[in-house]
């Protein structure tokens, strides 16, 4: 029998237990530790390496910072993501988190049959994963040669499609230098000084968007490739080759940290 470490990222006690109920009455599940926060989640996951994260993504208590971006971070330490299995009250969010890849989406109040067809999922997931080995080992002889069309396709970053009215703007991702919220819809600015609007809001960008893009602020999203100097003292982060600086809140300062992070861990030197 196959077995399966997990570990529960819930702010909720009560989430906690009973998502943990539910997982102790399969003998495949073996519970490793739980957490409350984003950071704390984030460390018990590097800590611990479980093969599975029941992940809460509608907080009772917004100051845990639980959501989908949790992801994001974990690609930034992680070769290979455990298998994330979200467990929430909403139906809404399940687009959201497929878009992120999740493993599967499962409603509260849980539900015994919800945990068996994971589990069965899990199962198959593994067979195939065996079969797909045996089959390269076994045709060693055999290369697979990927066509150049399809390499270059799969090199291509990003490419956001704004619609309006029978209009089709198309964008590179990687040339947007910042997001601003204006009520329902979100103005994009390109790092050559060019502005577009897209009809939805900053916290869809939010979701769909991962890393280089973080979120600094209720009203920005900035692309930290395009980064030039950041001022704790006065809360504010420049963009490069302009006159832009945009505002970053408490609220989103370990964000800010997490930029200087990862700026200071590359070909870095200090002065």
């Amino acid at each position: 029998m196959i077995n399966y470490s997990y570990v529960i990222i819930d702010d909720s006690q009560e989430g906690v237990l009973e998502t943990k109920r539910m997982a102790d009455s399969f003998s495949e599940l073996v519970f490793l530790a739980a957490a409350n926060t984003y950071e704390s989640g984030i460390n018990l996951i590097l800590e611990q390496e479980p093969q599975l994260v029941l992940l809460e993504i509608d907080p009772h208590n917004p100051k845990s910072n639980l959501s989908l971006l949790l992801i994001n971070e974990l690609h930034r330490y992680l070769n290979k993501i455990p298998q994330i299995i979200i467990t929430t009250r909403k139906k809404n969010l399940a687009f959201d988190a497929i878009q992120y890849g999740v493993t599967d989406y499962i409603l509260k109040p849980l539900k015994r049959i919800d945990f068996i067809k994971l589990i069965l999922k899990l199962k198959k997931s593994n067979i195939e994963r065996e079969n797909n080995s045996y089959k390269v080992s076994t045709n060693v002889l055999k290369p697979i040669f990927i066509p150049q069309q399809q390499q270059i396709i799969h090199d291509q970053s990003l490419i956001l499609c704004i619609k309006s009215y029978g209009d089709y703007r198309y964008i590179d991702a990687k040339d947007i230098a910042y997001l601003r919220a204006d009520n329902n819809s979100t103005d994009i600015y390109l790092y050559n000084g060019e502005i577009t609007t897209a009809f939805k809001t900053l916290k869809h960008f939010e979701t769909v968007l991962s890393y280089p893009f973080i979120r600094i602020h209720n009203s920005y999203i900035v692309n930290r490739n395009y980064i030039s100097r950041i001022h704790n003292g006065n809360s504010f982060c420049y963009i490069k080759s302009s006159a832009v600086k945009l505002p970053f809140s408490k609220s989103y300062k370990k964000n800010i940290d997490l930029i200087i992070s990862d700026l200071s861990s590359g070909n870095y030197l200090e002065i």
